[in-house]
């Protein structure tokens, strides 16, 4: 467990991370799921990227990758950021800006939603910075 959260919020997103990937702040890229269904904790997801939430925090920037499952006919017309309701996106939003409130010297601050054709870029950097990462402790 990475942490526990101590406001009385709760995840708008199913919310994991990228295998074989490391982040700019120095954790596995993040990536949240919209589903319809709750997700086993641990449980692998087969999902299609469709943009990112990118935060600032204590830690620097810290992007927060947006899919959807593949397997889920229900979200066959999801491509790109723009095909998620703004409401949706905003309660991802204020979600985020707001969990760490209680916690000393923890903040968050929503920089802003990229869409897909910038989360290609994302992804292949931390992949990279995992695979350095892993020759150097071998």
């Amino acid at each position: 467990m990475d942490r526990v959260i101590p406001s009385s919020v709760v995840f708008p997103v199913e919310y994991g991370f990228v295998p074989q990937t490391w982040a700019e702040d120095d954790d596995p890229l993040d990536i949240m799921v919209l589903s319809y269904e709750s997700l086993e904790v641990g449980c692998m997801v087969k999902v299609r990227t469709i943009g990112a939430l990118i935060v600032e925090d204590e830690k620097g920037e810290d992007a927060k990758i947006l899919s959807v499952p593949v397997n889920d006919a229900r979200f066959d017309g999801y491509r790109d950021i723009s095909d998620v309701h703004p409401q949706r996106l905003r309660e991802i939003q204020e979600f985020f800006e707001t969990y760490k409130r209680l916690e000393p010297i923890k903040w968050a601050k929503f920089k802003e939603w990229k869409s897909v054709k910038d989360v290609c870029a994302i992804v292949t950097s931390s992949m990279e910075r995992y695979r350095k990462m892993a020759e150097l402790h071998h």
